[in-house]
């Protein structure tokens, strides 16, 4: 499985979840956002990990504090952007595992 299809695999689940997209790999000088979603009022900044087995962590142990970093300032790009800034958190979906079992973690991480 491919990134860009675990992204989608992401998004089709975030969906049934009733969140919605924004916005997907959004880029700048910064980094990348994976996806942006509205949940409620709330932006969230998603971060799509696969990992195919658990080895060194797996996919929860790929978000690093410098990913973290570059997550953050390329939100902050984002949200520049922006009439009002809007209640925002970053959350991480992490797929791992042969049966690629979806894991979906609210507030993965703050500024």
């Amino acid at each position: 499985m491919k990134g860009s299809d675990a992204e989608q695999l992401a998004v089709s689940y975030l969906q049934r979840q009733h969140l919605v997209l924004v916005a997907q790999n959004y880029r700048c000088r910064f980094g990348e956002i994976d996806l942006i979603m509205r949940d409620g009022t709330t932006l969230v900044f998603i971060e799509v990990r696969m990992r195919a087995n658990e080895h060194f962590g797996g996919a929860a142990a790929s978000i690093t504090s410098s990913k973290q970093i570059k997550l953050l300032r390329t939100a902050r790009h984002y949200l520049s952007q922006l009439h009002t800034e809007p209640p925002c958190r970053f959350d991480a979906v992490l797929l791992s595992g042969n049966k690629m079992g979806i894991e979906w973690i609210k507030n993965a991480f703050e500024e």
